[in-house]
């Protein structure tokens, strides 16, 4: 009996399609110090990856490199949720906690139990040449610390492009 998820080599003609080329692209963005908080980042994200505009279909994974800051998709259209999602996460991972790990400060126990809630990367789809995100979403910044430093993104683009 033949395999049916291997097609026989008399009825199997590969259909011709449009080619495309693969295409990898990687950059580092430091974004400034942000006062603790949510604060949107797409539009930073994007302008540093004007090859978006190149791809067909593919993939942007973004990775912050700290462990008390964070990355999270959600809404960009009011600015209430911002301060909504530093309240609630204010009150799941309080300062006056009995933490072990206080050198640096208060603040920096908390910041780390809420990047790791939240996560230190992103995987965004992309289509058409640009960002796949719904009508309402947006790239946020998670800043979890008083007093931040810059914080730096790895973007790495992956997708196709038509040839």
């Amino acid at each position: 009996m033949p395999d049916l998820c291997i097609p026989q080599a008399s009825s199997f003609t590969l259909p011709r399609k449009k080619v495309f080329v693969m295409f990898w692209h990687q950059v580092n963005l430091k974004l400034p110090p942000h006062q603790r908080g949510f604060h949107l980042v797409t539009a930073a994200v994007c302008e540093a990856l004007p090859e978006i505009s190149q791809l067909t279909h593919g993939l942007l994974h973004v990775f912050i490199q700290h462990t008390s800051a964070s990355l999270s998709i959600n809404e960009n259209a009011d600015p209430d949720v911002a301060e909504d999602l530093e309240m609630a996460f204010n009150a799941i991972a309080p300062e006056d906690l009995p933490y072990i790990h206080t050198m640096e400060g208060p603040d920096d126990m908390p910041a780390h139990v809420k990047a790791s809630m939240l996560g230190s990367n992103l995987s965004i789809p992309v289509r058409d040449g640009r960002l796949a995100l719904g009508t309402w979403q947006g790239i946020y910044l998670c800043e979890h610390r008083n007093r931040a430093t810059a914080r730096s993104l790895v973007l790495t683009l992956l997708g196709e492009t038509g040839a």
